[in-house]
């Protein structure tokens, strides 16, 4: 079958490995985004505080940035699958630890702190070796299939993970959404385990340091590229709802109000990644980016302003499509304009710009709530982040124009992967 309602499977089809790699992504962004949902939960009956359950932001930060640099750089130097795999069995065993935490008589609120940075950390190792073997095993005429299948991959585990561990938190305990983890994590590493090889030569420590340097002038070098950082970065950083969803939630009196806020971004970002097929002519993808950010800031006002559980679950859901449609955009972007030796690089600062983003804005989130109102935090945040994107738009031509028929780097990394095919 070579589509799902607008969807291209033809990557899938065509390439074992990356379906390989698909699937174990699958297993483990379910389980992820059930433990997301789970610390959030755990964290605020512990502590009933929005600032603490905020602060999960600033303990992630630190790792984010220290490993994920550092990723980026083993990514284009060392065997991929290897980094993958260490990286998967980290993220198993602090998982686990999260279970031994929850079954405890008196759980403790600091070991989820200290857990949730390893798990970031090694998240942030494993990301860009994860990116860079996306543009490997997928052709460069597949590309934007791939990134709307990633979306979908995404989309509706973001559905089923927090529908899980929000119903598992709340009728058995969020112990249970951890051991769910544990076990998509033994599935996956199943997975990771069956790929080939990629081999990097290893280097000292100051050969990698000079690679991270030039990545990051690479990166300086494209303010298109850097454009995509910042957009993601504000659109997170400004209107990012999703740990406040429990407090959210509280407002009314439905019981299954909690779940169905949790699935409305994944649900409308779902619906937009299987109706997606039209983004295969849109060839200005700065614009689309841009166009994708504002249409997000003015998901999250709806939500926020709103009183009507409905209406809030409207404007996360009108969130959710936009945010599908910049995730298609900014991964086709970078997978068909950035080289191959870079790639690695690339995803690490990728990978910051889009996780730092959700970690500063749970912060600006919760802070703001606690000073002001929850109803203001998320309201004035959203109408910031559309706000934003007119400035960015004003400020970055390069990234306002980049048309993919016509822009050098697109042109230079099909050639360069043809010649790598020809070899």
């Amino acid at each position: 079958m070579k589509r799902l309602v607008g969807i291209d499977l033809s990557p899938l089809r065509d390439s074992r490995q990356y379906r390989r790699l698909y699937v174990a992504g699958l297993f483990g962004a379910l389980g992820g985004q059930a433990t997301y949902v789970a610390t959030a939960y755990q964290l605020r009956d512990l502590t009933h505080s929005t600032l603490a359950v905020g602060s999960l932001g600033l303990v992630e930060l630190l790792p984010l940035l220290v490993f994920g640099l550092y990723g980026g750089v083993i990514a284009d130097r060392w065997d991929r699958r290897r980094v993958i795999i260490i990286s998967e069995v980290v993220l198993l065993i602090a998982t686990s630890l999260l279970v031994v935490n929850s079954f405890l008589g008196h759980p403790q609120a600091w070991a989820i702190y200290v857990l949730d940075a390893f798990i970031v950390s090694a998240g942030s190792v494993q990301t860009p070796s994860i990116s860079a073997l996306n543009q490997a095993l997928v052709s460069h005429d597949q590309q934007r299939s791939a990134a709307r299948l990633g979306v979908l991959r995404q989309t509706s585990m973001s559905i089923i993970g927090p529908a899980l561990g929000g119903l598992l938190s709340v009728s058995v305990g969020p112990g249970w959404s951890y051991f769910l983890n544990v076990v998509t994590f033994a599935f996956s590493l199943t997975l990771l385990i069956s790929l080939a090889p990629v081999e990097r030569m290893a280097t000292s420590v100051v050969s990698q340091l000079g690679q991270l340097r030039e990545g990051v002038h690479y990166a300086f070098t494209r303010s298109d590229i850097v454009g995509t950082y910042i957009v993601d970065l504000l659109a997170m950083t400004l209107a990012y709802p999703v740990v406040m969803l429990p407090f959210v939630a509280v407002r009314f009196h439905e019981t299954y109000a909690l779940s169905l806020l949790y699935c409305a971004l994944p649900g409308g970002a779902l619906i937009a990644a299987v109706t997606s097929s039209w983004t295969h002519r849109v060839h200005h993808m700065g614009r689309g980016l841009i166009l994708a950010a504002a249409g997000w800031g003015v998901g999250i006002a709806i939500f926020g302003f709103s009183s009507s559980l409905w209406l809030v679950f409207g404007g996360l859901a009108v969130a959710g499509a936009a945010d599908s449609f910049s995730a298609v955009f900014r991964s086709t972007m970078w997978n068909e304009s950035i080289p191959v030796d870079v790639r690695g690089r690339m995803g690490g600062l990728e990978m910051i710009s889009y996780a730092l983003g959700p970690m500063a804005g749970q912060f600006r989130a919760g802070a703001m709530a606690a000073w002001t109102s929850l109803r203001f935090s998320l309201t004035a945040g959203g109408l910031a982040c559309t706000g934003s994107m007119a400035v960015v738009g004003a400020a970055l031509p390069s990234l306002w124009q980049f048309d993919a028929r016509t822009n050098p780097h697109v042109a230079a990394v099909r050639a360069e992967r043809a010649n790598l095919v020809d070899d």
